[in-house]
């Protein structure tokens, strides 16, 4: 895939999460990572894709972990900003305007790397992105659920 069509793709799947972070939902903790599943199998593919025509020397392979490593970061702290409170028996979530800020932040500093890489390896920022997106909403369902987890036995 070309470099646009992974941004289109990421821009429409970042929305997506930040309409659903906005939305006051129940936490169930029984509930499967689909999308997680599904944005790691894409993002999987669309890196696999990237590297059949790009060098992948030891500065892009630290990058490409070194930003991963920041978007498990990015949805740990942002894990910590969601709102859970009980109403009527039930535990709700809801993500808060510094959840949502950091989402960009985030994808800012992702997409910022490709600045950093040679260009044997231009776009990879643009080729992992679904692959960031999953890590880091993956690490903020962790913290969420964790923290979900703790205030059910409080």
């Amino acid at each position: 895939m070309n470099s646009s069509v992974n941004i289109l793709i990421g821009l429409v799947v970042l929305a997506w999460i930040l309409w659903r972070q906005t939305q006051k939902r129940p936490v169930r903790e029984d509930r499967r990572p689909t999308v997680l599943l599904i944005l790691l199998v894409l993002g999987v593919l669309q890196l696999s894709a990237f590297f059949k025509s790009a060098s992948s020397t030891g500065l892009v392979i630290g990058l490409l972990v070194g930003s991963l490593v920041l978007a498990a970061g990015f949805g740990v702290v942002r894990g910590y900003t969601v709102r859970l409170w009980r109403q009527d028996g039930q535990l709700f979530r809801q993500g808060t305007w510094l959840t949502i800020v950091l989402w960009p932040a985030g994808i800012g500093v992702h997409i910022g790397l490709d600045a950093l890489i040679d260009s044997s390896a231009k776009g990879l920022g643009t080729a992992s992105i679904l692959l960031y997106l999953a890590v880091s909403l993956g690490a903020q369902r962790l913290v969420v659920q964790s923290r979900a987890h703790h205030a059910v036995r409080v």
